[in-house]
């Protein structure tokens, strides 16, 4: 069946379905909650001997003073739980006194050396010294570690008792987790992923790097190509565009942003780029009539589209039956993403970039 030429008449109008998308997900956008990924935090994965309530299970554990969030889900291969469990506050003040430790230690080694050799040096050493000393009592008070039966008759050995003791505030919290669940879960093998307060921000701080790299050099190869601000404006509207559609359905279907929903973003950011330019490539570059160009390259995007909404939907079924949480996100996101796509590229970019063709001609 040949699709309609959606761009005679008033194409305008076709601003107004991806409009109506973009503000529906601007509405859903602020419930999106961040994965352990970005906010750091310990995920359990069970695989169980038997089905368990989530919502008793979330009560028992809270009950030890383990706060957390559960789900349970069966799968052909039984039953599986999530336990996420979130940031401790003494991983995040453990992390805090670590790297401050080491960057003070390095100073205090230098003094230390110095006031060997001359006295003059003495006094700032005995102070950074005390403020070495201070932030190690506070790393043994974390680890429930006692400083008067170590061992610590110099930095080296600090150094040495500091890193053990970071360790065990680690184990304290493994721990801690470890042993509620022991108490009222039976489960047949267990997978914990941690991530530290450090990990976690540094997850965060790569990933706007990596969005503003992408951001900057897209804007500058699109406006080489086609040496025009409007196309390359649309573009960067589209794409845009998808990814806040994208975004917007997380929020209302509960999907967190993880490592693997953010590289779903990314790759929806190099599609909706291939079908911007192939749009903008058949209205500027190609003569004829510019309705029907945009009418052809909108063909052909399209099947591009409904072959990869194929391709995503076939991996969301698979992560549904198999309940595999990565495919589930990366599926999912990418699907929300597509079908925004479909509108957004013909509705948005091929409306702007068809009128601004239309103008040139005319002058």
């Amino acid at each position: 069946m040949e699709l309609p030429n959606i761009y005679m008449g008033d194409y305008r109008r076709l601003v107004i379905p991806p409009l109506l998308l973009i503000l529906i997900a601007l509405f859903f956008i602020p419930r999106i909650q961040p994965g352990v990924d970005f906010t750091g935090g310990t995920l359990v994965s069970l695989s169980l001997n038997q089905s368990v309530s989530a919502p008793v299970l979330q009560e028992e554990l809270l009950s030890e003073g383990l706060q957390s969030t559960v789900q349970v889900y069966q799968t052909p291969a039984g039953y599986t739980a999530e336990i996420t469990v979130p940031q401790s506050q003494n991983l995040i003040e453990a992390d805090a006194l670590r790297v401050n430790f080491t960057n003070l230690m390095a100073n205090v080694s230098q003094l230390e050396v110095l006031s060997y050799q001359n006295q003059s040096y003495e006094a700032n050493y005995t102070a950074q010294k005390a403020q070495l000393d201070s932030l190690a009592d506070q790393m043994f008070a974390l680890a429930k570690m006692n400083r008067s039966q170590l061992n610590i008759t110099g930095l080296n050995d600090l150094n040495t008792q500091v890193a053990t003791a970071y360790a065990q505030v680690y184990t304290l919290y493994q721990d801690s987790i470890s042993q509620p669940i022991d108490k009222y879960v039976t489960y047949q093998s267990i997978s914990v992923q941690t991530v530290s307060p450090v990990l976690s921000a540094d997850f965060i701080s790569e990933a706007l790097n990596v969005v503003l790299f992408s951001a900057i050099l897209s804007v500058i190869l699109v406006f080489l190509f086609f040496r025009s601000i409007v196309p390359s404006i649309a573009i960067l509207t589209g794409a845009l565009s998808d990814v806040t559609i994208a975004l917007g359905a997380m929020g209302l279907f509960g999907i967190p942003l993880t490592l693997e929903s953010f590289a779903a973003l990314l790759m929806l950011i190099g599609f909706s780029l291939d079908t911007d330019i192939l749009l903008t490539t058949r209205l500027l570059k190609r003569k004829g009539d510019l309705r029907e160009n945009a009418y052809g390259a909108m063909k052909t995007g399209l099947t591009m589209s409904v072959m990869a909404i194929v391709a995503f939907l076939s991996l969301f079924v698979l992560s549904v039956v198999m309940h595999i949480p990565d495919y589930y996100q990366i599926s999912a996101v990418a699907l929300a993403g597509l079908v925004g796509d479909m509108f957004a590229t013909w509705g948005i970019n091929g409306v702007v970039v068809l009128w601004y063709a239309e103008r040139r001609r005319e002058a």
